[in-house]
Parts: structure tokens; C-alpha cells; sequence
């Protein structure tokens, strides 16, 4: 009879439930790991109020933490017992979309036709990480090696948060001097505002309207708050840039009002650096488009994913440049994950990140 393992399972739209299922078999090119601490992602949110649609009955969560505990049979330079983390974005490393550079949308634009986001698998087309196991894909391609001396909690942002919020920075191409403006400071909002600092900007400008977060917020190298429950945003950073605009605005919520606010604060020429999941439409306004005709550039990022990348997130870690542990505000045993995500699905009690330990 199979190994069962407990794993949080969509159901349906509003029930994510903790239910058996067994443990994965181990094919040639997988790995088996035994997951150690994930955590919750406001995409893990959209899941489960059915704005993002998976299969029911699929194991949700892509941010993984934990042990090799087996080894497929081709799978080389990995030892079972290893702490390895794997990226959210789970690339095979030979797609057209892996050879053009673009590991995030790893089996778009197939003959099935265009599927983006296609690298992200766990908790999306495959089982994911909230549960005792994970079957790990390509893991040559994707399992990093966790440094000795760093602990779960110091590199579980690495997996999506930090990777999704610095790719935010660089698809802005941020460069030294650069004046930036971060509408958000959730998680991703932080990591961006982090990401921005290490990318050589000199002024930051983080929005958001909730203390804890604008204190972190300042932590995580911001300049200046904006609290937009007390102005307009958008009058607030054009007076603090003298009437100039911002080189770089990153947009880390996904709404409507916060994509229009970044492109209203972006001097001529400028970028904005499009981070949010959008569950609606978006229009653009044309004043603020300026017709066309502004010289701007829209980018859009998914984290990337794949070994290296996470290989370098966890160097800035050990390097002492940046402590993501302050955005674990909340821990659950994994026997809790219906209440962690009553908690985190309606921002309760100061809520950043939730860890979640089997």
C-alpha cells in the first residue's frame, strides 16, 4: 500500500481543506522532498477564491524548504539527506521558452497554445508544497543547496517573494541614482523596495498605509513613505521628485488604482515595473499614457525560477545584505493550514507571511 502524506488541497472556490493523498513516486529526472517549512502567497489566495483557476484536488503552495529524501535514477550531483530549497517557477531547462532565456514561461506557446506563466507548476498544474512532500521536477535543473549556517525562515522568501520582488527591480533596469517608487509594501512590495536599493537606487519612495509595514519598509531601505490614506499618492511623490517623476515605478499590488498611480508618477521616459496579479481587466488612461506618445516602457515579470537564481538569492542572504525574517510574522503546524489561510486570506493581526512546518 502507498506512503500517504497530509496536503493542503483545493476543493473547490473557498475550500482549501488538510486531506491525505499518498506520497509521489520518484520518477528518473524527479527528486522527493521532504518539506521542512513553506508558506502561504496572496496567488495561493487567488487560488482559493477561485479567481485563479486550478483542478480541484490539486496540493496548492510553491514555496518550498526542505530534505532530499529520494533521488531519482539519473539525477547527479545531489545526495539524499541534503537541504535544498526549489524555486516557485520550476523550469526544465530545454523548452523554446528555457532557450530564449524566459525560464518563467517554461511551456508557453506550445502547439496547445500560449499557456503563460507555464514554468509555474507547483500549486498550479502539479501538486505543490503544502503537504509533507513534493515531487520536485527536473530537479537538476531546480533543487539549490541551502548553505550551512542559514536557516528555513532566512531563505523561505527565496523560492517566490524575494525572487519575484528583485525581478521587479531589475526588469525596471534600476541604475545608480535612480529615483523609484514602490506602490505596496507587502511582502513583494518589501522585497522590491530591497531589491531597488541593491540595484543602485538612491531614492526610494514606498507607499503603502499600514505602520508596521512602512517601519519595515524603511528597514528594507526605503527613503521616503508615502501613506496614501493621508494623501494622494501621486501629488506626494510628484512634490518629493520636484515635479520630475520617478525613473522606475513598481507596481506590487495588482489593482486597478495602484497600475494607474505608477504610470502617473513616471517622469518622461521612464518604467514601470508591472509586479501585481490582476484579477480584472486593466484600463489605461490616456493622459496618462500621454496618448502613446510618452516614451514609456511597460514591463511585466514572473519570478524567475531555476537553481542559479536561487543559488543567488540565498548569496545576498549569507552576505548579511539583506534579513527577510522579519517578514515571517505568523508560524503554523501544518495540521493548522485551514486556519493559517482564514488568517491570511483576510490580512489579520499584522499578517506578512505565515511559515508552515509538517
Amino acid at each position: 500500500m502507498a506512503r500517504k502524506m497530509k496536503a493542503a488541497i483545493f476543493v473547490e472556490p473557498n475550500r482549501i481543506v488538510l486531506d491525505e493523498k499518498p506520497v509521489p513516486d520518484v520518477g528518473p529526472l524527479d527528486a522527493l522532498m521532504r518539506i521542512t517549512t513553506t508558506t502561504i502567497c496572496g496567488t495561493d489566495v487567488h487560488i482559493l477564491k477561485g479567481e485563479y483557476p486550478v483542478a480541484r484536488g490539486l496540493t496548492v503552495g510553491h514555496e518550498p524548504t526542505g530534505v532530499i529524501e529520494k533521488l531519482g535514477s539519473a539525477v547527479r550531483g545531489y545526495q539524499e539527506g541534503q537541504r535544498v530549497i526549489a524555486g516557485a517557477i520550476t523550469p526544465s531547462g530545454h523548452s523554446a521558452a528555457c532557450l530564449c532565456g524566459y525560464h518563467s514561461q517554461d511551456g508557453a506557446g506550445t502547439k496547445h497554445g500560449f499557456r503563460p506563466m507555464g514554468g509555474w507548476r507547483f500549486g498550479n498544474t502539479i501538486d505543490g508544497t503544502q503537504a509533507e512532500y513534493v515531487l520536485v521536477p527536473d530537479a537538476m535543473t531546480n533543487l539549490a543547496p541551502i548553505p550551512d549556517g542559514l536557516s528555513d525562515e532566512q531563505v523561505l522568501m527565496c523560492p517566490d517573494i524575494m525572487s519575484t520582488g528583485f525581478s521587479g527591480a531589475e526588469s525596471g533596469r534600476i541604475r545608480i541614482g535612480d529615483t523609484v517608487a514602490v506602490f505596496a509594501q507587502g511582502p513583494i512590495g518589501l522585497c522590491a523596495t530591497a531589491g531597488a536599493r541593491l540595484m543602485g537606487a538612491t531614492t526610494i519612495i514606498a507607499v503603502d498605509a499600514i505602520p508596521a509595514r512602512m517601519e519595515i519598509a524603511r528597514k528594507m531601505g526605503a527613503d521616503h513613505i508615502v501613506d496614501f490614506s493621508k494623501a494622494d499618492p501621486v501629488e506626494a511623490i510628484m512634490q518629493l521628485t520636484d515635479g520630475r517623476g520617478v525613473d522606475v515605478a513598481i507596481e506590487a499590488l495588482g489593482r486597478q488604482s495602484t497600475f494607474e498611480a505608477a504610470l502617473r508618477v513616471l517622469r518622461p521616459g521612464g518604467t514601470l515595473s508591472s509586479l501585481g496579479v490582476y484579477s480584472e481587466d486593466l484600463k489605461i488612461p490616456l493622459d496618462a499614457f500621454a496618448a502613446g506618445l510618452g516614451d514609456h516602457t511597460i514591463v511585466t515579470t514572473l519570478c524567475p525560477g531555476g537553481k542559479e537564481r536561487m543559488r543567488r538569492l540565498m548569496a545576498v542572504i549569507e552576505s548579511g545584505r539583506l534579513d527577510a525574517r522579519p517578514l515571517v510574522t505568523h508560524r503554523f503546524a501544518l495540521d493548522r493550514i485551514e486556519e493559517a489561510y482564514d488568517l491570511f486570506a483576510n490580512q489579520r493581526d499584522g499578517v506578512l507571511k505565515v511559515a508552515i512546518s509538517p
